[in-house]
């Protein structure tokens, strides 16, 4: 098995505010022989390229794991395309180079389970990648995150680079970002059931049909499973991040609505996009690296609630 041994290294985390940048810093602050380096946007603009190899050169790092990155749901991803695919494919490429340019040891790459083909077999797997057309709802940041991933293996066989990418399913968690527009699915029913039960609503209209299913992962199993695979896996293929269980969006949505105490009626908006049916991930590697998730979506699902009742930044809730 691969060994990547991270004592004494000093390791560059971007997006360190978002979701799974948080949690990889909060598995990384677990230990002591680690120098942890973060950059806040009004102090380095990943989307500026001169900015990003000052820094390098200055910082040095040793490691540099990319989870920065513009994310969102299906609508904005279908009314800002330009946006996903100009900042996402611009930060990309710009940490990427730079990394090699400054001699960084390892490169972990995060991507997405959304570059996978819209009608790839299920479950899915990196060999199937780029085999037939993206799911055209997140086609501008799947193809950013697909040249994220080729940079990728381009440097490693040029030259010898050991830069990996991930691909995780759907996570949620500590720290999520709940807006009623660009959130993700979780989040975004955790915040609008809340709002409801406050305000005495007695029916929600939810996005879709509710048939799709989804599988998801608590961002804090992400981290672990991501630090794992930086230590142990290198090769030019895809890995991906997964749970192994998955959900439709309506059995999900009622399992929100028992944790929020929401008692109203759902109603799915059948005219509006589900996406992908299905989105399984072949999680094979990750299991042979010996990875079981410790946070099931239960009792995920609970500590998310805890963290958005808990939060002051939240934007409708009462």
């Amino acid at each position: 098995m691969v060994q990547f041994d991270l004592s004494g290294r000093s390791v560059f985390v971007t997006g360190h505010t978002g979701l799974l940048g948080s949690a990889i810093c909060r598995q990384l602050g677990q230990r002591r022989d680690v120098l942890l380096w973060t950059a806040a946007h009004a102090d380095l603009d990943l989307c500026d390229k001169a900015a990003v190899e000052d820094w390098m050169a200055q910082h040095r790092p040793e490691v540099v794991i990319h989870a920065a990155g513009r994310v969102g749901g299906i609508a904005p991803n279908e009314k800002y395309p330009v946006e996903f695919l100009n900042e996402n494919l611009s930060m990309a490429q710009n940490v990427i180079n730079s990394s090699h340019a400054h001699n960084v040891r390892k490169l972990v790459f995060m991507s997405s389970s959304c570059v996978y083909p819209k009608n790839a077999p299920q479950p899915l797997r990196p060999e199937d990648l780029l085999t037939s057309p993206f799911e055209p709802s997140n086609e501008g940041y799947a193809l950013a995150k697909t040249v994220g991933m080729r940079l990728c293996q381009y440097y490693r066989r040029e030259y010898g680079a050991d830069y990996i990418s991930l691909l995780p399913c759907n996570l949620y968690g500590v720290g999520d970002r709940y807006d009623a527009f660009s959130s993700h699915v979780i989040p975004a029913l955790l915040l609008k059931m809340h709002n409801a039960q406050v305000f005495g609503q007695d029916q929600i209209k939810l996005w879709g049909t509710g048939r799709p299913l989804r599988e998801f992962l608590y961002a804090d199993d992400a981290a672990r499973a991501i630090l794992l695979a930086l230590e142990h896996y290198s090769d030019e293929l895809p890995m991906n991040i997964g749970s192994g269980a998955e959900i439709t969006i309506a059995d999900l949505a009622l399992r929100i609505a028992e944790i929020v105490g929401y008692q109203g009626k759902l109603i799915f908006a059948e005219e509006q996009g589900d996406g992908v049916p299905r989105k399984l991930l072949d999680n094979h590697m990750l299991d042979y690296l010996g990875f079981k998730p410790e946070v099931d979506l239960l009792q995920g699902l609970k500590q998310s609630y805890e963290d958005f009742l808990a939060r002051d930044d939240i934007e409708q809730k009462m």
